[in-house]
């Protein structure tokens, strides 16, 4: 399914084929979680390089219902997108909205924000959504506890991350009939040998890919980035490796020298939707008046749409106006900035040039312990 293609340190490129689709890595996954990434086209998607997008099985379980979706074709026909598709599975949830969920050692309660409705989700419930739902590769539910956190709440979340991800791998196998990946997520925080235990029992179980989740929560970036350079190789090489939540652009390369493969955020086009965009090795915030009048593009070397056709003044006043074509043009700039990033970290992984690219983001070569 995975094959690595070459190798630069601990860098690597490869090929994920999957249901007669391939994906390109390293790569960066949009997000689209109630099945659209927000105020973008699928056309717009793919033209500015996405190859694969991830979409939330928990939000499209509570709305529409994941039988709407089978009503309506599948999820690659509701999303318009017949590209690959990841699911997650309801695990950041438990994260996220920790304040109206409650857990236990069978799986995850919680009161639906639209209308107040129990939803119950536990492994086995999460392997039939995204059956149903058919997505290309579908994310086991886990335990992802906010940090910081103690000892004794990170094992428990390791626990509870093995047993559930047991039950989601041994249901999977009995009612899959279509081919469908099943990844798995490693917890345990900044605790490294929690990590190595998590990782120990997931690599047990023989999933198709293997993911590190529960980073990116509140730890900052420079321990994000030495988390990444101590992980990765915990996993399987012939698997790919998955680095949940990380969009922030020096983060992203940061991993893939650490020898990551894919990655997936809102961050960009959250911020692009509300005018914040990446330049450089910052980001620029369009609203500051100091944009008004301002000349030229985004940025003079990329090529998306927005930096081909608008100057930032421009894009500037529709911005403030409203109108929401400025919303999407800065998101495609922030897409196409983070697959332009990648595309790069590819091509300097397979020339030998890593440390120039390093370099130039003023990024030091990872060396795990």
């Amino acid at each position: 399914m995975f094959q690595a293609q070459a190798q630069w340190g601990l860098a690597r490129t490869g090929q994920l084929e999957l249901r007669g689709k391939q994906l390109r890595t390293p790569a960066f996954l949009p997000v689209g979680t109630y099945g659209n990434v927000k105020g973008v086209s699928p056309d717009q998607l793919a033209a500015v390089g996405a190859e694969m997008i991830l979409a939330n099985a928990y939000h499209l379980h509570d709305r529409p219902g994941e039988k709407d979706v089978v009503r309506f074709g599948g999820l690659h026909r509701f999303m318009s997108w017949d590209r690959l598709i990841l699911t997650d599975s309801g695990g950041f949830q438990v994260f996220s909205l920790l304040d109206i969920a409650q857990l236990d050692d069978e799986g995850v309660s919680f009161r639906s924000p639209v209308d107040g409705r129990r939803l119950r989700l536990g492994p086995r419930e999460v392997v039939e959504i995204q059956l149903a739902l058919d997505s290309d590769i579908a994310m086991v539910l886990d335990h992802c506890p906010p940090l910081p956190a103690d000892r004794a709440a990170l094992a428990t979340a390791v626990r509870r991350t093995t047993a559930w991800a047991r039950a989601a791998r041994e249901h999977h196998a009995r009612h899959d009939r279509r081919g469908q990946a099943q990844f798995a997520i490693v917890q345990g925080g900044l605790d490294d040998d929690l990590r190595r235990r998590s990782a120990a029992e997931l690599i047990e179980l023989d999933f198709d890919g293997y993911a590190i989740g529960g980073l990116s929560v509140g730890e900052g970036s420079a321990a994000l980035q030495a988390a990444a350079a101590r992980y990765a190789p915990l996993l399987p090489p012939d698997r790919l490796r998955y680095l949940m939540g990380v969009g922030r652009p020096a983060d992203v390369l940061a991993a893939i020298a650490a020898g990551f493969d894919v990655f997936d955020c809102v961050l960009p086009t959250r911020n692009g939707r509300h005018g914040t965009v990446f330049r450089g090795r910052g980001k620029i915030h369009l609203r500051s008046g100091r944009y008004r009048g301002a000349e030229g593009p985004l940025d003079e070397d990329c090529d998306c749409v927005a930096c081909r056709g608008w100057q930032v003044g421009v894009l500037r006043h529709h911005l403030v106006v409203g109108d929401p074509l400025a919303g999407t043009l800065c998101t495609l700039h922030n897409l196409r900035f983070l697959f332009r990033l990648v595309e790069r970290a590819r091509a300097a992984i397979e020339a030998g040039t890593m440390p120039d690219l390093l370099d130039e983001w003023e990024l030091p070569q990872p060396r795990p312990d």
